[in-house]
């Protein structure tokens, strides 16, 4: 196995190679001497990636993919892009690292072209800087339940919000809850999921019979005084799961008339990925009191945020600081990222080939039987895959199966849903129309294979 520190210098010392020449099958052997089990990986051999470069990673072994997952919509628009790339090198040089402790201008300036991007008329203003969206999420939780002085919080089945002791208390899927829930006071209300309504309608018949429930929600199962709701305006890990137009205006007033916040989860969702404007929430015509970035904000570096009103900003007394919130690098890359965000008018742009990504996947729907439902929004599609659409039976192992012919076509894909069934397609949003091309070609020719394949 090759030393990653065998460069010697004049001086006679050895230093770290940026780049080791290790195969994929030394890396999974050290891996799995080394990194704790449960860590997920896709593929029954994970993939070792080395490089990457707008839309293509390579892997250890020198093939290539054409990435349409980018890291969980975290790489937003592309790897390893030069501008933004240059901008962490020479900020590296400068100044690497302050805690909150101490500001500096691009936290500063970062935080002020963050208020920028919120929704008209939100009041939205003042942001706190950790390194995770689960971070962004506790600490949204934390100011709700400090400026109202209540503990209950309301969240949604098969909504997904990271893995610290709320995320993992308000988990709303089995498989991603190892422990029981440590955390009271926490009630899953009804996700608003139209392909498997829970209470057996259809929409547009069915009235958003889901967001009425709120109210049996609040008079069942909480005190009826909350803290606050959380929710994605699309849910991610549950499968790009899009509520009806109507869902959150039906909710929301009526968490507010029981005196709680709404907390917007933005962490998948935010920087024009659906579409049209800047934020999810957006397509839905409310406003929220605490939202939560995290995702693409930095395209790959750590940077979370979680932003809220003077006034909730102002009722948190207590200390708090986050050691790695909104560093200088990390910083930097979220305001290099931002910039080309608004020079490239990306939330127009995540419309546009969304449409195109849309009119491929119903396409493929309509030609491929295994295909029981196509939703998302922009540059947010969810594919899920049945084995017969009466019965609407999960074709999870068929989901599986795809996602490794696909790895074998050279094209990178997500899944995700209760059921492990639903596609997750999310490219960066820089992606050409070729590309896209390129995606759903591989797709129809996968989506055959699978469908006669023996699981």
């Amino acid at each position: 196995m090759n030393d990653p520190v065998s460069n010697k210098s004049s001086d006679g010392k050895t230093h770290l190679k940026v780049l080791t020449n290790m195969t994929s099958q030394e890396v999974r052997a050290m891996a799995r001497e080394y990194l704790m089990p449960a860590v997920f990986n896709y593929f029954s051999e994970p993939l070792v990636l080395r490089r990457g470069a707008g839309l293509h990673v390579e892997d250890a072994d020198g093939n290539t993919y054409l990435d349409c997952f980018g890291g969980i919509l975290t790489v937003g628009l592309g790897h390893c892009l030069p501008e933004i790339s240059s901008a962490i090198a020479e900020q590296a040089r400068t100044l690497g690292h302050v805690s909150t402790l101490y500001q500096h201008e691009w936290i500063a300036r970062l935080a002020q072209a963050v208020a920028q991007k919120m929704p008209a008329g939100s009041g939205l203003k003042q942001s706190f800087f950790t390194s995770s969206g689960t971070e962004a999420d506790e600490m949204a939780v934390m100011l709700a339940k400090n400026i109202t002085g209540r503990h209950e919080i309301i969240a949604l089945r098969h909504s997904y919000s990271g893995r610290g002791m709320y995320a993992v208390s308000a988990m709303g899927h089995a498989t991603w809850r190892p422990i029981p829930p440590q955390m009271p006071g926490i009630s899953l209300m009804p996700a608003p999921y139209c392909y498997r309504c829970p209470f057996g309608l259809s929409y547009p018949s069915c009235d958003v019979r889901c967001g009425d429930d709120i109210k049996e929600v609040l008079a069942t199962t909480t005190t009826g005084a909350p803290a606050a709701f959380i929710a994605e305006p699309v849910l991610g890990v549950g499968g790009f799961v899009v509520p009806p137009r109507e869902y959150f205006q039906k909710v929301i007033p009526e968490v507010k008339k029981a005196g709680g916040l709404f907390i917007c989860d933005e962490v998948q969702t935010g920087w024009g990925r659906t579409g049209t404007h800047w934020n999810g929430i957006e397509h839905f015509g409310v406003k929220p009191d605490i939202m939560t970035f995290a995702k693409a904000t930095a395209s790959g570096l750590p940077m979370a945020i979680t932003v809220t009103t003077p006034e909730i900003a102002a009722a948190f007394k207590g200390l708090t600081l986050a050691t790695y919130g909104g560093n200088p690098i990390s910083s930097i890359a979220a305001l290099a990222t931002l910039h080309i965000m608004d020079r490239e008018d990306i939330p127009a742009r995540s419309a546009r080939l969304g449409s195109k990504l849309r009119a491929g996947l119903d396409a493929l729907k309509d030609k491929h039987a295994l295909i029981g439902d196509v939703r998302g929004m922009g540059l947010m599609q969810g594919v899920e895959l049945v084995e017969d659409r009466k019965t609407k039976q999960p074709a999870t192992q068929r989901a599986n199966l795809l996602l490794n012919v696909m790895k074998r076509r050279r094209v990178l894909i997500g899944k995700g849903g209760l059921y492990g069934n639903t596609l997750r397609v999310a490219p960066p949003m820089l992606v050409e129309e070729s590309q896209l091309d390129e995606l759903l070609s591989h797709l129809d020719g996968a989506l055959a294979e699978v469908a006669q394949a023996t699981v």
